[in-house]
């Protein structure tokens, strides 16, 4: 929860997506382990942490290059999510204290966004499925930025459509 401490100067509050707000990174984790034993292979702790945070291009591109596969980014991207979406059901839950700290955040009467790498649809869909779309101002995905994370042009974004200088805003982020 935020503190009573937490400075004044703080008048908005931008949220990352997978990882912060559901245990998505989890689920990806096991969709990339299962894309990679299709192939006779293991994912690295080193490929999984190049692919975190990143836009889907991005993410595959460092795959691709790391795991040295040969197939499209196009046809890895549409596999992995359809192994991403058959774990979802069992798989898919909120990171604890998410909707204490939403509920803490709007009591404060504090704006909030998300900000995230990936693409809006997703996000649409994850934050739909919990009743959380709509409790967010301002919705930014990988189609909104040039310079995807670990860059700070989705947050920058983010402050400017909620209208405060970026030193107002608070950033709850689980990446580089």
């Amino acid at each position: 929860m935020l503190t009573d401490s937490m400075p004044q100067s703080i008048k908005a509050v931008a949220f990352d997506l997978d990882g912060l707000m559901f245990n998505t990174e989890d689920i990806f984790d096991l969709a990339g382990k299962e894309l990679m034993g299709r192939r006779g292979k293991v994912m690295t702790e080193e490929c999984h942490h190049a692919m975190l945070g990143r836009r889907p291009e991005e993410a595959f591109t460092q795959l691709k290059r790391l795991m040295d596969i040969d197939d499209p980014i196009d046809a890895l991207m549409l596999e992995t999510k359809e192994i991403f979406e058959g774990l979802t059901d069992e798989h898919l839950a909120p990171m604890p204290g998410l909707f204490e700290l939403l509920s803490d955040v709007d009591s404060r009467g504090l704006p909030r966004a998300v900000a995230t790498s990936s693409p809006h649809d997703y996000m649409r869909e994850m934050l739909t499925r919990y009743e959380l779309f709509d409790g967010f101002a301002h919705h930014l995905a990988a189609e909104d930025v040039t310079e995807g994370k670990p860059k700070p042009e989705i947050y920058l974004k983010a402050a400017e459509r909620l209208g405060v200088d970026p030193g107002e805003m608070m950033v709850l982020e689980d990446s580089e």
